[in-house]
């Protein structure tokens, strides 16, 4: 029952194809700021609650740490908070973006399609997946803020929400013990590759 092995055959299968696919049609990568009023703090902490963009593939991150144990979720932890504050002061001091816009579809794709697999992962190359998917949306949440005149501190908000997320989901999922748990996590992490397969069919409709 832990194992389903159509669906594991059929990612990957799938998953190269659709990345590959994906990046032959770039655009412009945009993150759309969330403004409550209250501050520039706030507006971070609204912003990742309320930008499917950013916070879907954080939580599939973070389910996939948690499915891959505690020193993978610890990993995770600090990687992508530390990560996702760099680049995006980075991004901020350049004001620059020249990322794909399908750089977003590939975090869905890939981290979702993984979650889904319950592939059996090392905590090295989770950490890797968590700084690499912290520079890219921390670039562009530094280059959002630049572009949108606000204030840096938005970023204090944006990472300290992720720190959060994450520390309580993947230690959430690293409790599991029934097998049919873990089912529902894979459930969740194949929400985020097919929310990812929508979002690249739109990019392609864009681009026709």
């Amino acid at each position: 029952m832990r194992q389903l092995p159509s669906l594991v055959h059929a990612l990957k299968l799938f998953l190269p194809g659709a990345c590959v696919l994906i990046l032959l049609f770039p655009i412009a990568a945009e993150a759309h700021l969330v403004t409550t009023g209250l501050g520039p703090i706030y507006d971070g902490i609204s912003h990742v609650l309320l930008s499917m963009d950013d916070l879907l593939p954080i939580l599939a991150m973070a389910l996939l740490a948690g499915l891959n144990g505690p020193v993978a979720g610890r990993r995770t932890l600090f990687a992508l908070s530390c990560s996702w504050l760099i680049a995006g002061l980075l991004g901020y001091s350049t004001g620059v973006s020249a990322l794909p816009g399908t750089i977003v579809c590939a975090s869905f794709l890939v981290l979702g399609g993984l979650t889904a697999a319950d592939r059996r992962l090392t905590p090295n190359l989770v950490m890797v997946l968590a700084v690499v998917l912290g520079l890219l949306h921390g670039w562009l949440n530094g280059v959002a803020i630049f572009q949108a005149q606000r204030e840096i501190l938005g970023l204090a908000g944006i990472v300290t929400t992720i720190f959060v997320l994450v520390a309580i989901l993947s230690a959430g999922v690293i409790s599991l013990r029934k097998d049919w748990m873990r089912i529902v996590v894979r459930v969740a992490g194949s929400w985020v590759f097919a929310s990812g397969l929508l979002m690249a069919g739109w990019m392609i409709k864009g681009q026709g």
